[in-house]
């Protein structure tokens, strides 16, 4: 064999998967057919953080006022904003390629596609073939923006979220469909630096995955803003012209209208990059668009593995990481714990930004779990408040029996960089009072998490 392990793509599961297969003494190559890191590094969760980054600023510089300062008004250059996101994206690339020499990984730039449980095919940019063979496959072959039947994307008018982050003005009026991260992230952004955004939600809450009082919160602070919020409404048809876009929705009790664009924004999901990769040439099993593995992420043939958005589970750059470093692990010979999927984080990045963990209130009854709910806002937190940014709050939700912290949820200022906590604290099954009685730094916003345990219990102090 040419090598111990191939790797098929070079997102976040499959770059991680070949790093920690190279620390563990496989000869390792990995197969990209555009650029190093994937759509997460390059078009999806690093670029669009610098987008939102830039928005935040200009929202900075609108409200200078609220903090004393006063500033010339500000105005937003899209090319140097999007000119930014492209370096940054490019930028982070070029580190995944300094790892790849580290760690003496072998790149090979084309299309993979499977011959056997041990062959893969790989078609440069100029059309020449080779095969490469490894004891080990590992697909790792990610997603794309995710299309409706009935509304096709023209990566113009109609654009998925890598256009939404390289179009080449900014458009003045936009209708954003799906209000999930990606569609939220988005949301927020074009509305912050100028652009006028309805965003539609087929559900009846945005962000609908997140809990109830988290959707209603962000939704509260978008309308604020001057977004035009609508949720349990359908997008029947767009048609297209010189002049823009024209949107037909009709919403659940009936009612019917039409929204005039520039551009309408499908993000509605995804949908993993299956096709032409050989599964059917070499009889891997798929079912509902997605590659069948155990809990190792084998698949049915010995020695092909598939790990990411390609496999059931959360589609997000750090469950596609984690489950690549436990199935080179189990490759590699060793006994990795198999991965909770009931304890991944979420994060959406608009502002406020929310972060979550484990389940909602309502999935939590629904389970039959007598529960108590803990509620601390930040417009009682002293940081916050100083920070100007009192908007928001965090909820935790306790088994009543064992005091097992069933789920968190935030949303509020830089609420991303504080969930990690709350995972460690389910992963480590401490109890609502062992959280109570964890000192948090004053003043900090984490303090939020302490208080709301605290809530729980009826044992609050700032509140």
């Amino acid at each position: 064999m040419d090598f111990d392990l191939i790797v098929l793509g070079s997102g976040p599961g499959g770059y991680v998967a070949a790093i920690r297969a190279s620390q563990l003494g496989l000869k390792t190559a990995i197969v990209e057919r555009e650029s190093l890191g994937g759509i997460c590094l390059n078009w999806g969760c690093i670029p669009t953080k610098a987008l939102l980054k830039s928005a935040q600023v200009f929202d900075y510089l609108n409200h200078a006022g609220d903090y004393g300062i006063t500033v010339k008004e500000g105005s937003v250059n899209f090319g140097n904003i999007i000119g930014r996101s492209r370096e940054v994206a490019s930028g982070m690339s070029k580190g995944i390629e300094f790892l790849m020499k580290k760690n003496k990984i072998e790149v090979i730039m084309g299309t993979g596609k499977l011959k056997s449980a041990n062959t893969l095919s790989v078609t440069d940019d100029k059309g020449k073939s080779k095969d490469v063979t490894a004891k080990s496959i590992i697909v790792a072959t990610g997603a794309r923006s995710r299309e409706l039947p009935h509304i096709k994307q023209d990566g113009k008018q109609i654009i998925g979220y890598r256009e939404a982050m390289s179009l080449p003005k900014q458009p003045k009026k936009m209708v954003v469909m799906g209000s999930g991260a990606i569609g939220s992230e988005f949301a927020y952004f074009y509305q912050t630096i100028g652009t006028e955004v309805t965003l539609i939600e087929f559900m009846d809450n945005i962000v609908p995955v997140e809990d109830e009082e988290v959707s209603k919160q962000l939704a509260r602070n978008f309308k604020k803003s001057g977004m035009d919020v609508m949720t349990s409404t359908e997008v029947t048809e767009v048609k297209t012209s010189a002049k823009g876009c024209t949107v037909s929705w009709k919403d659940k009790k009936g009612k019917e209208g039409k929204i005039e664009c520039d551009v309408v924004l499908s993000a509605v999901g995804v949908i993993a990059n299956i096709e032409n990769v050989g599964l059917e040439d070499v009889g891997v099993a798929t079912d509902k668009g997605k590659i069948l593995v155990n809990e190792y992420y084998e698949t049915n043939i010995p020695g092909v593995f598939a790990i990411g958005d390609c496999v059931p589970g959360q589609a997000l750059a750090h469950v596609a990481s984690a489950e690549g470093i436990i199935c080179v692990e189990k490759i590699a010979g060793q006994s990795p714990e198999p991965l909770d999927y009931n304890n991944i984080p979420g994060c959406t990045y608009c502002s406020p930004e929310i972060a979550s963990v484990g389940m909602t209130e309502k999935a939590a009854k629904e389970a039959g779990f007598d529960i108590k709910v803990g509620k601390f806002p930040f417009s009682a937190s002293g940081k916050a408040k100083a920070s100007g940014h009192a908007d928001g709050f965090v909820k935790l939700i306790f088994d009543a029996k064992y005091g097992e912290l069933l789920g968190g949820h935030m949303i509020g200022y830089n609420v991303t960089e504080m969930v990690a906590e709350l995972v460690a604290v389910r992963k480590l099954e401490t109890t609502g009072h062992e959280l109570i009685k964890t000192v948090h730094p004053h003043p900090t916003m984490s303090e939020a998490i302490m208080e709301a345990a605290a809530a729980a219990y009826g044992e609050v102090i700032h509140l």
